[in-house]
């Protein structure tokens, strides 16, 4: 790493234009965005082209099982991009150094104790999950397998975290590109052609990882960071409580609304093996469709953390209006195409016409809330990177499991229910979400005047 050319980007996050270097900075995170939900999305596909309907199931709710995990270490990760940002925008490196070594210990330690528990529950999970009993044993196969490589999961995310927080976004693009080439072949070898199933696809992807971690600790042996860790391990223990602070907030609200989609999931699941694939297949739907609000709420974290560091609360105003404004123009985008060519979208990764109709349904229903994430999602990114992350996770527990999972559970039993009307309390659970928002920023404006006027006496 450049470190003339890590300052030139800090210096662009904190004066010119906004939108040049805020662009600059999702474009790699769509990028990266994309390849990840290919990742996933291959081994699904692999899977429903070669194998049958159970090992589907199995890799789409197991797949769900291990995204909760991957959502606590983002989570975790999203408070060192933050704090990470705002050390690098107030010039401080001995923070800087602080934070990475708390991440070090915070994040083996996590590693080890995740891993235990996914491999020693695993029946536990699948029970739990309603998992139809023809895909039982392959989706335990499945989380074991997986669960083997949450330590690769962890460094992957720590390190690319470190580099977000630097401002620079395309170095986790590469990582994640090794990690998604080397998964796809290894899907078509090993499900195409040893015929192994989920199995295979899990196999697949913990190799993956571990490749794509090895590759970005040598990219970071040739490319030091622009500050030292020597000297910072005692401040190593007090920045683990500053990282928990601001990450787990958000770590916890991402556990969580995973978990809320794991129980609806469980829901659907009760509906049979043509549900549950259906719906695992619109889940991975979403993880593509989503990546242009979900980049800018990465993207406004760090550059909002930036300026906030700096001390220049209208620049990171102004960066939440141009990125809602962008990202509000694909959620009308993908709308339209979930609504109108659901069908088309799912078969992709399956050709049961018994699925791909179950999907559609699915997808129509949820349809209207691509729209209202394209703001939500700004909304958040701007909340992480100011550090009120207590506000994010609260709002989406209380979207998650006051509305989205009971209304859920209410519409699967009334009679002659199908996917269509259960999936209505996904955008129910958004406009929840996007009302305690716009209620948050208007209140969050107020202090912010207050603040000001009290300044200037």
């Amino acid at each position: 790493m450049n470190k003339n050319k890590e300052l030139r980007e800090i210096n662009a996050f904190l004066s010119g234009p906004i939108l040049p270097p805020l662009i600059r900075f999702a474009l790699p995170l769509m990028l990266a965005l994309f390849l990840q939900a290919l990742y996933g999305g291959v081994d699904l596909a692999v899977v429903g082209h070669y194998s049958p309907t159970a090992s589907v199931s199995a890799v789409a709710t197991g797949s769900q099982a291990m995204h909760v995990i991957t959502t606590l270490i983002t989570g975790l990760t999203m408070g060192v991009t933050v704090l990470l940002g705002k050390a690098m925008g107030a010039g401080d490196n001995d923070k800087a150094g602080e934070v990475v070594v708390g991440q070090i210990k915070l994040f083996t330690l996590m590693a080890v104790l995740l891993t235990a528990v996914m491999i020693i529950f695993a029946p536990q999970a699948a029970r739990l999950l309603n998992v139809p009993k023809e895909a039982v044993d392959e989706t335990v196969r499945y989380i074991r397998i997986c669960s083997a490589g949450i330590v690769f999961i962890t460094a992957y995310n720590g390190i690319s975290g470190i580099f977000r927080g630097l401002g620079n976004s395309r170095s986790p693009f590469i990582f994640v590109l090794i990690a998604c080439l080397v998964n796809v072949v290894l899907d078509i070898v090993f499900v195409g052609g040893f015929d192994m199933a989920a199995s295979g696809a899990a196999l697949a992807t913990i190799i993956a990882q571990a490749s794509s971690v090895l590759f970005s600790l040598n990219y970071m042996r040739r490319h030091p960071l622009p500050f030292s860790l020597t000297g910072h391990f005692s401040g190593g223990d007090r920045a683990v409580g500053r990282i928990l602070k601001v990450g787990a907030p958000i770590a916890l609200q991402d556990f969580l609304t995973s978990m809320s989609f794991l129980i609806i999931t469980s829901i659907v699941n009760t509906l049979g093996l043509i549900a549950s694939a259906g719906v695992g297949i619109a889940e991975k739907l979403f993880a593509f469709l989503s990546i242009v609000p979900m980049a800018f709420m990465s993207a406004l974290s760090t550059f909002v953390a930036h300026n906030m560091g700096a001390g220049n609360r209208q620049r990171a105003d102004r960066s939440l209006a141009l990125a809602m404004g962008i990202s509000l123009c694909f959620g009308v985008g993908m709308f339209l195409l979930t609504f109108f060519g659901g069908r088309q979208l799912s078969s992709i990764f399956d050709n049961d016409p018994d699925v791909l109709t179950a999907t559609a349904d699915y997808l129509r229903g949820s349809a209207v809330e691509y729209i209202m994430c394209s703001i939500n999602f700004c909304f958040l990114g701007y909340f992480n990177g100011r550090e009120r992350t207590t506000f994010v996770m609260a709002q989406g527990l209380f979207s998650a499991f006051l509305v989205r999972i009971p209304l859920s559970y209410y519409l699967s039993r009334l009679p002659e229910t199908g996917m269509f009307i259960i999936s209505l309390a996904v955008p129910a659970s958004a406009l929840v979400s996007l009302t305690l928002c716009i209620l948050y920023i208007i209140l969050l404006r107020r202090r912010d005047i207050r603040e000001k006027q009290g300044a200037r006496l």
